[in-house]
């Protein structure tokens, strides 16, 4: 693999990425059922079963189902490291993830022990195979820099978070004594900061300048953010759980939350000075991302600075950084990792000249209609914090309507390819991937300068 560049010819089979891609929004869409369903009762404490659902919903059945997905996907592309049997991996990892987001959610909304329980194992296999896969494919990684430590890093994040989530789940289902009360606050720490920020800043080291068209992230911060933010992550969960007093708590805390801050802002800071300045629904959707992961750093810290029962202000840190941050950031992904994706598997199907280019894959109109309805989605939970009761269920009803939107958009690229696949090569068309990569190396902005390790 060339450091500077991308792997294109070690990208597995188009199906596996996309199995996850395409049930990620009916996650979704279940979660804003639950928010049209039970209405204030789902944002007015963030412990009620309806919010644990949603949450779940969210956080399992979206978030990391698209994220196990794009794992699969970057790590030959990007390290040069492919995972071992991935077809199989996939399939395995696809389909106790959905399954144990579907028992777990429902378990938490029907308060069903066994569904909790089904879930919980279901979930703790998924995440153990993808673990141990990944972990294999980036042990033969060909290339060792940020994005790959980052990498590295969520995964373990990924693990610990699912082991306090088991730990939790046993307590709620079936009255088990906790062996300790910071686990409730631990757990969502690792699954945000851990599993979800630390893959998030991996790959847009690499996706942000490629795609958006923007200068390189700064050397101190491309080679330090993810290995500080990490330990700052372990010594704030080590002194929450050896009760180490309020002050050492809330030094480890605040240099997290400042942490997440200034990696936001220098993301917003970097789009400000991007090199294409038409109007890009991916840039839109990143920006709403940082912004809201800004916010969220900040309305965290003052509840950590000033601690007390402020359920609005909790709920409102949970919107921020699930919808407003990880949600906002994975759709803008999906929209330019789908078309890519859809276009290149073309150029191997049906030969470079033959395939269509990848705003016939999926043009702008439909993108900014999702990124509309998303938009207005974020502003009504993050205002239903406060005003649950008026507020919840037209959020709810925005934000299931933005997940049919983006399903409606993954299945138009899907099927593109599928047709334009079908149709088989032209006359004297080169159908080797390698053909295909040498095409796709031509598009601006693909190779990045070299980063040392």
């Amino acid at each position: 693999m060339r450091p500077a560049g991308l792997a294109l010819e070690q990208a597995p089979p188009i199906t596996v990425p996309f199995r996850f891609f395409l049930t990620a929004p009916l996650f979704l869409l279940a979660a804003a059922a639950v928010l049209v369903w039970d209405g204030a009762a789902a944002l007015t404490w963030r412990g009620s079963p309806a919010a644990l659902a949603a949450t779940h919903f969210v956080t399992l059945g979206f978030m990391t189902m698209v994220m196990a997905g794009a794992l699969l996907q970057m790590l030959p592309v990007l390290a040069g490291a492919p995972v071992p049997q991935v077809r199989a991996v996939a399939t395995l990892v696809h389909a106790t993830l959905a399954l144990g987001a579907a028992a777990l959610g429902g378990g938490f909304l029907l308060g069903r022990p066994l569904l909790l329980e089904l879930g919980a194992w279901l979930l703790g296999g998924a995440v153990a195979v993808l673990a141990a896969a990944g972990a294999a494919a980036l042990a033969r990684a060909a290339v060792r820099n940020a994005t790959t430590r980052g990498m590295s890093l969520a995964l373990a994040a990924l693990v610990v978070a699912v082991v306090l989530g088991l730990l939790l789940v046993a307590t709620h289902a079936f009255g088990r004594p906790l062996i300790n009360l910071a686990a409730r606050a631990l757990h969502p720490a690792w699954g945000l900061f851990g599993w979800t920020g630390l893959l998030v800043a991996a790959v847009a080291l690499q996706v942000v300048p490629m795609f958006q068209m923007t200068p390189r992230y700064p050397d101190a911060l491309a080679r330090w953010f993810t290995p500080l933010a990490f330990a700052a992550l372990v010594s704030w969960s080590l002194a929450a759980w050896y009760s180490s007093g309020w002050r050492v708590q809330l030094g480890f805390g605040l240099a997290l939350a400042a942490g997440g801050a200034l990696f936001a802002l220098t993301t917003l800071a970097l789009q400000r000075r991007r090199r294409r300045r038409l109007t890009d629904v991916t840039t839109t959707f990143w920006q709403i991302g940082m912004i809201c992961a800004l916010a969220a750093c900040v309305a965290w810290a003052v509840q950590l600075a000033a601690p007390g029962e402020r359920p609005a202000l909790e709920v409102a840190i949970g919107v921020l950084a699930l919808v407003g941050f990880a949600v906002s950031v994975i759709d803008g992904m999906l929209y330019k990792i789908a078309p890519f994706l859809a276009w290149f598997h073309l150029q191997a199907a049906v030969g470079a000249r033959r395939a269509p280019h990848m705003k016939k894959i999926l043009g702008d109109a439909p993108q900014l209609v999702h990124l509309a309805l998303h938009a207005a989605a974020v502003v009504l939970l993050v205002a239903a914090a406060a005003w649950p009761e008026p507020l919840a269920r037209i959020a709810g009803l925005v934000l299931a309507l933005s997940a049919l939107v983006l399903l409606r958009n993954l299945i138009v690229a899907a099927r593109r390819y599928r047709t334009d696949a079908a149709r088989g090569p032209g006359p004297a068309q080169p159908t080797a991937l390698r053909a295909a990569a040498r095409t796709a190396s031509r598009i601006p902005g693909r190779a990045l300068p070299a980063r040392r390790a």
